[in-house]
């Protein structure tokens, strides 16, 4: 079945939070740039980790406090968010949130379209809400099992495609190898995806793994 999303408002002021989000051409285009010959091994996890640690532990902050005043500090100003529920990021149906839309969305009512659930293949219809508490922090990721800083801590059975996704990227992956009922089946990862814009590094992928069938 095929799933179409309409554009939100360009301003929060003039569009009611009625409209639905959708892909962003403009970050399409960049996250489905060939990667270049440095990208598949950027930077190394000591680096990546100096680089990035003490700005990744600010976004992680602000989405346990459900601040997304202070997230929107973190957002790449003209590539916006996209969030992915499942490790291979789609960049065709993944939706990409701007800063300036992040602070209004916990109380938007609106359903969207974020993507297909695994296995049933059935559309993931939330509001920003619920999609936030399922495929964003539904573990207390700011006290992780394991962080990894430009290296992948757990591989399930979705491809995961984030260095063809975002080359020239840091990303940091918060873990945990069991769920909550200490079941191995329930691990699940939260990556937070950097890109550099001017002399800084800002957030452009929020990605959530599982296991998967």
């Amino acid at each position: 079945m095929l799933v179409q999303t309409v554009v939100l408002g360009l301003t929060l002021l003039l569009a009611p939070l009625a409209s639905s989000l959708q892909p962003d051409p403009f970050s399409q285009i960049v996250s489905g740039e060939e990667p270049g010959p440095r990208d598949s091994g950027t930077l190394s996890p000591a680096e990546a980790q100096k680089i990035i640690a003490k700005q990744a532990e600010a976004v992680i902050a602000a989405l346990k406090h459900r601040d997304m005043k202070q997230l929107q500090r973190y957002v790449h100003p003209e590539k916006g968010v996209r969030f992915s529920p499942y490790a291979t990021v789609d960049a065709n149906h993944d939706l990409i949130v701007k800063a300036g839309q992040l602070p209004a969305l916990l109380q938007d009512k609106t359903v969207y379209t974020w993507g297909t659930y695994d296995g049933s293949g059935a559309p993931i219809q939330l509001t920003f809400q619920d999609y936030y508490k399922r495929f964003v922090y539904d573990r207390d990721y700011a006290k992780p099992e394991k962080i990894g800083y430009n290296e992948i801590v757990k591989q399930g059975n979705s491809i995961i495609n984030i260095r063809q996704a975002y080359p020239h990227s840091i990303f940091v992956e918060y873990h945990f190898s069991r769920g909550a009922d200490n079941n191995e089946m329930g691990w699940s990862s939260l990556r937070l995806v950097f890109q550099k814009h001017g002399q800084g590094w800002y957030l452009v992928g929020i990605v959530h793994d599982q296991w998967t069938i």
